[in-house]
C-alpha cells in the first residue's frame, strides 16, 4: 500500500517512518501542500495523507477519485480544509485524529497567556542586555478572574482544569455541557453572558460556518474593555482586522494567537530571509501586546506519536477492512 503525505517536514518523517515498521507501507513525503497545483503528480496512490492547511476542494478531490486514492487521512483533528460531500459522492473515505494529546494544545494555551500576562518574552529580552528594570513588565493575577472557555471537548476541558488549577473562575460555552465540569462547578452560559462577564477568554471550539468569525466587531462590543483573547484552534475563528481595530481602542488588552486565517501562506515555512507580503500579520506582530506563535500548540512528542499512531491504524484498517473506529471517521 503507499501513501502520499503533504505538507511534510523533517518531523513527519521521523515519527511516522518510525511507526510505519508495524505496517509495512510504502510511504512518500512531500513538502508542499497539496492542492490544484500538485495533485496531477500523484500516481498510483491508496492514500494521502494531509495537514490543517492542505486544500480538498471538488477540483482536488474529483482528481484523487479519477487517480484511483481510497482514502484521505487527516492527522489532525479540523476537517475544514475538505469538501467532505464532494469525497463521499466519489467513494472516497475520510478519516482524522480526533484527539492527540489535548493537553499539549491546553498547555500551549496556558503558556500564552502567561507570556503575554507576565511578559515573560519581554523580560527574558531584556535580562540578556542587562536591563533589570521591572518598568512596563506589570501582569495581573488569574488567581479569581473569569475565564471565559468557549468549546469544551477534550482541549477545552484540559484548559479548564489547568485555569482552575490557578484558582480562576471559569465560564463556559458549549452546545453540549461537559458533566465532568459541572461537577468542577464550571458554569455554562450563553455566549452573550460570556463575552461580558470575561477577563480572559480562550477558543477552543472547531471552525464551522455557524461559528466563522465568532469574534468580530459586533461580539467584541459586548466584552470587557481590556479583555484578553487567546485562540489556539482555527484562525479563521477571529475576524482578524475587526481585532486589530480593537487592538488600537484597548478594547482587546491582550491578544495571544497560534492560529491566523491566512496562515497556510506563511506557517510552518522559514520567512527568515523573505519579504512577507502579508501587511495584516506584520501589523498584528507591531503591537506589544499581541504574542503570535505559528500553529505550535499541538507541537509535542507525545502528540507527534499518537497522531503518527492512530493514522496509520486508521489507514491499515480502512484499507484492508473498510472500517476503524467510528471516532475517527467522517
Amino acid at each position: 500500500m503507499k501513501i502520499a503525505f503533504f505538507s511534510t517536514k523533517p518531523y513527519d518523517k521521523e515519527f511516522f517512518e518510525k511507526e510505519n515498521e508495524k505496517y509495512g507501507f510504502e510511504l512518500n513525503f512531500y513538502e508542499t501542500h497539496l492542492g490544484p497545483h500538485i495533485v496531477n503528480a500523484i500516481e498510483n496512490e491508496d492514500a494521502v495523507c494531509v495537514f490543517v492547511n492542505d486544500r480538498l476542494n471538488r477540483e482536488v478531490i474529483e482528481v484523487l477519485a479519477q487517480k484511483g486514492v481510497k482514502l484521505i487521512a487527516l492527522r489532525c483533528a479540523g476537517f475544514n480544509n475538505v469538501d467532505i460531500d464532494a469525497a463521499k459522492e466519489l467513494g472516497i473515505q475520510i478519516c482524522r485524529v480526533p484527539a492527540y494529546s489535548p493537553e499539549a494544545v491546553a498547555e500551549h494555551t496556558m503558556a500564552m497567556l502567561l507570556t503575554l500576562n507576565r511578559k515573560t518574552h519581554k523580560a527574558y529580552n531584556r535580562v540578556r542586555e542587562q536591563n533589570f528594570a521591572l518598568n512596563g513588565l506589570l501582569g495581573f493575577n488569574l488567581y479569581q478572574k473569569k475565564i471565559g472557555v468557549i468549546g469544551t471537548g477534550k482541549i477545552g476541558k484540559a484548559f479548564v482544569k489547568i485555569a482552575l488549577g490557578f484558582g480562576a473562575e471559569v465560564i463556559a460555552y458549549d452546545l453540549y455541557p461537559d458533566q465532568t465540569l459541572l461537577d468542577l462547578h464550571v458554569k455554562y452560559v450563553d455566549l452573550d453572558t460570556l463575552f461580558a462577564e470575561s477577563d480572559i477568554i480562550s477558543l477552543h471550539c472547531p471552525l464551522t460556518p455557524e461559528n466563522h468569525y465568532l469574534i468580530n466587531k459586533e461580539s467584541l462590543d459586548k466584552m470587557k474593555n481590556g479583555v484578553t483573547i487567546i485562540n489556539t484552534s482555527r484562525g479563521n475563528l477571529i475576524h482578524t482586522n475587526d481585532a486589530i481595530k480593537a487592538l488600537k481602542e484597548r478594547k482587546i488588552g491582550l491578544l495571544g494567537i497560534d492560529v491566523y486565517e491566512q496562515e497556510e501562506k506563511l506557517f510552518f515555512k522559514d520567512l527568515s530571509t523573505t519579504i512577507i507580503e502579508d501587511d495584516t500579520i506584520q501589523l498584528l506582530m507591531s503591537f506589544p501586546n499581541v504574542l503570535l506563535t505559528a500553529h505550535q500548540a499541538f507541537f509535542t512528542r507525545e502528540a507527534l506519536e499518537q497522531i503518527s499512531q492512530r493514522t496509520l491504524k486508521s489507514i491499515a484498517d480502512l484499507l484492508k477492512d473498510g472500517t476503524t473506529d467510528k471516532e475517527v471517521l467522517l
